[in-house]
């Protein structure tokens, strides 16, 4: 009988030994999988937070934010300043705008606050947003916060009962199909745009947002008297965030009579090495009395922070169950070598040499091992995206609770922390850092496995080496 049959045989002699080994070593397995899946998973979205997120600046207007503060708003010009500051690959100009339902302004229920200048709704009177009307409503309802920031924006008191308030609509035009981080828009239906140079009548809008007014792609509404086509749906991830549409810039600066002003604009970098020193030469170009340029990186930190704690929690993880497998092969095999002491007594006598048998022990365990594997790979198939999920959200509540300290509540839109659709205090890295997706592909769940046979080789050797200090006359006196 060849040695890799006998092995075979051997390791089905018992077979309620082996269906309990088996047992033990797929669930030490399974977790070594799943964690080596999670650690592959979270690598992965660093790379991704760093690409998208990390070499992006945005530029606002000196002393001014979103609706907030003051200062003089940027230009068409500036923006080309800005593209031709070495190392920047790439400029994004926006035109935020306000939109109030044309119905509720005119019966006087969105109060005072639209009377300045670029006040428009709930904000003190801020220089980059202006206010028009449109047939949509809002798909937030105002609240006790909406109405609160809505009446302190007021300007003028009356002895009357406060009138009901409804929200702003949050429209921005961009010259290209990202968000306020500089990343792709997530489109749920339909498709972009188009041009996004050129004015048109096309428009994204937030999932709730056309939900609330029951529109769909293809369907119209009006903003400012003119028709706009529901072009695509989008998903920012939050409440606010799809209380929002997109138009595109040129179209934006129309309904505002503004044609060559724009609220911000977000600067890609060419890498994450550049950034500070992209930042430096843009503030210098630009002029401190002209624009702030700030850093989306110092906010990804926390949360780059948070993924590469995750992922040290994971890699210690899967080398810990590892080891629990290789020490479960350790102890199953020297008791394998004890109980058959007798065999392999007999097999050293008739001329066995001490390799044969070692590796006729080997391969009993790398049995066992595979068995073990296909069962712990398809538990890791199963449970890596639910350990994934569970690890990420502990690390990432405590990073999005210390970044919301410094975003919640900002200059930008009512209860938004960046001024944009879908501000988050994360800087555009907390939908990110919440939305890992924990995949067992063939080539990580092979990588594992690999793993876990060499140390099963491993466990199995030692072992296998005691076979070369059994004597058989001592074993046969033994009889």
């Amino acid at each position: 009988m060849s040695v890799l049959a006998r092995s075979v045989g051997n390791a089905f002699r018992n077979k309620v030994r082996t269906a309990a080994v088996v047992a033990v070593l797929a669930v030490a397995i399974g977790l070594a999988l799943a964690m080596l899946v999670a650690n592959q998973a979270v690598a992965a979205k660093v790379q991704e937070l760093n690409a998208s997120v990390g070499t992006v600046l945005t530029v606002n207007p000196a002393g001014g934010q979103g609706f907030e503060g003051g200062g003089e708003p940027l230009t068409s010009a500036e923006a080309a300043t800005a593209a031709a500051v070495p190392n920047v690959t790439g400029v994004v100009g926006t035109k935020a705008l306000r939109l109030s339902n044309a119905a509720e302004t005119a019966a006087g229920q969105t109060g005072a606050g639209q009377g300045g200048p670029g006040g428009g709704q709930g904000g003190p009177g801020g220089t980059s947003a202006t206010s028009v009307t449109t047939s949509l409503t809002a798909a937030v309802d105002a609240g006790t916060l909406g109405n609160r920031n809505q009446a302190a924006s007021g300007s003028s008191t009356t002895a009357q009962a406060a009138p009901a308030r409804s929200l702003p609509i949050t429209a921005t035009g961009i010259g290209a199909e990202v968000d306020s981080t500089g990343k792709a828009l997530v489109l749920t239906a339909g498709a972009g745009l188009g041009d996004y140079t050129a004015a048109s009548t096309n428009a994204l809008l937030g999932t709730t947002l056309a939900e609330k007014n029951n529109l769909t792609v293809g369907s119209t509404f009006t903003i400012k008297d003119q028709t706009f086509t529901v072009a695509g749906l989008f998903d920012a991830g939050t409440a606010f965030g799809n209380n929002a549409l997109y138009v595109t810039l040129p179209a934006a600066q129309t309904l505002a009579a503004l044609p060559d002003e724009l609220s911000s604009m977000i600067v890609t970098v060419n890498s994450m090495e550049n950034v500070d020193a992209a930042k430096t030469a843009l503030q210098d170009a630009l002029g401190t009395d002209k624009a702030d340029v700030t850093q989306g990186q110092r906010n990804l930190e926390t949360a780059v922070s948070s993924l590469d704690s995750v992922k040290n929690i994971s890699l210690i993880a899967f080398v810990a169950a590892l080891g629990t497998a290789g020490l479960i092969i350790l102890l199953i095999m020297v008791m394998l070598v004890r109980e058959r002491r007798r065999e392999i007594g007999v097999l050293k006598a008739i001329g066995a040499p001490n390799r044969t048998i070692g590796t006729q022990f080997v391969l009993e365990a790398l049995v066992l091992v595979a068995m073990g594997s296909a069962v712990g790979a398809a538990v890791a198939s199963f449970a890596s995206g639910s350990i994934a999920t569970a690890l990420i959200s502990t690390n990432s509540t405590t990073a999005a609770t210390t970044a919301a300290g410094r975003g919640a509540g900002g200059a930008g839109f009512p209860g938004g922390g960046s001024g944009f659709p879908g501000g988050n205090p994360l800087g555009g890295a907390s939908q990110l850092l919440t939305s890992v997706t924990a995949s067992a592909s063939p080539s990580v769940i092979a990588a594992g496995i690999a793993a876990v046979f060499g140390v099963a080789i491993i466990g199995a050797l030692v072992p296998a080496l005691l076979t070369a200090r059994i004597r058989p006359i001592e074993v046969l006196r033994g009889e």
